[in-house]
């Protein structure tokens, strides 16, 4: 499976932050925000990811991430002229994928909690179908909805409704199986002018082979799509790491742990950055192995 990372959009809720610099590549505590959802691509085993973004935005990501090879990833890249929705993101990297399945996560998502590689490899190993996931929201109005049965069966998906009939948002964090790009070309614009993912989620729907997994109580997605927001989120991030000592979404160390770059690489990239925590993180694992 392959990976898509959707980082356009102008974030006008952030301005005037955002005026002059993606959102994606703010920080987030000691990170840019970008490494959050790449280090949940990783830990569901994904290697060749596609970074999708503005004109002007996009020379920024290749300079923080470069090819992926120092990771023994590969990344590639693609301009969105337009923010058309998140299911055009399946037609601008149908070439990158190839033929093959693919995994699309929004740029600004950030999820943490016990068990979430496992749920992450069951996802990324569907074979027929699509698996997203549902998180329970006190007002879930600005998200995809999705409504179930008595059974626990999902019989709806709606996007953003003024009257949701459940609190289960769905993230933006969706698996698809070979047949998405073929999908996502039929779909046509929403009222609203761009290709839903809830309409791409509802043909998976139609056809029977949608399945949702649901994040429990103690699990977190964190969204950072205002000031508020972005500052929880680094604050979340700043008490698990100077609580536990062990490091929130570090690429390098799942990378490493992951097998696809050796100890003396992870030494190596722990060195550039000596001169901060971080660096010296990287640098006490190696020790450590």
């Amino acid at each position: 499976m392959k990976g898509i990372i959707l980082a356009g959009g102008s974030a006008t809720r952030l301005y005037p932050l955002s005026k002059a610099i993606s959102k994606q590549i703010m920080p987030v505590y000691d990170k840019p925000m970008i490494y959050y959802p790449l280090s949940t691509l990783m830990l569901a085993g994904i290697r060749e990811i596609l970074i999708i973004s503005t004109p002007r935005d996009l020379p920024m990501f290749r300079d923080l991430l470069g090819t992926g090879e120092e990771l023994g990833m590969s990344f590639s890249y693609k301009v969105q002229e337009q923010p058309n929705g998140l299911a055009q993101a399946f037609v601008l990297g149908a070439d990158f994928l190839n033929g093959e399945p693919g995994c699309l996560i929004l740029g600004d998502n950030m999820f943490y909690g016990q068990g979430f590689s496992a749920m992450l490899r069951r996802a990324a190993n569907i074979e027929k179908g699509a698996c997203i996931f549902g998180y329970y929201v006190k007002d879930p109005r600005a998200y995809g909805v999705v409504e179930f049965d008595e059974q626990g069966k999902v019989i709806s998906l709606e996007e953003k409704p003024a009257m949701p009939k459940s609190n289960y948002a769905v993230p933006g964090l969706y698996f698809y199986d070979a047949t998405v790009t073929e999908k996502a070309a039929a779909l046509r614009p929403s009222a609203r002018g761009e290709y839903e993912i809830t309409d791409l989620n509802r043909l998976y729907l139609e056809e029977g082979t949608l399945k949702v997994e649901l994040f429990g109580r103690g699990f977190a997605w964190l969204d950072t799509g205002n000031c508020d927001s972005l500052l929880e989120a680094s604050n979340f991030v700043a008490t698990i790491q100077n609580r536990q000592g062990f490091y929130v979404s570090c690429i390098e160390e799942i990378a490493w742990r992951q097998g696809w770059i050796p100890t003396e690489q992870l030494l190596l990239l722990g060195q550039r950055l000596e001169k901060t925590e971080y660096g010296k993180y990287l640098i006490e694992l190696a020790k450590q192995s």
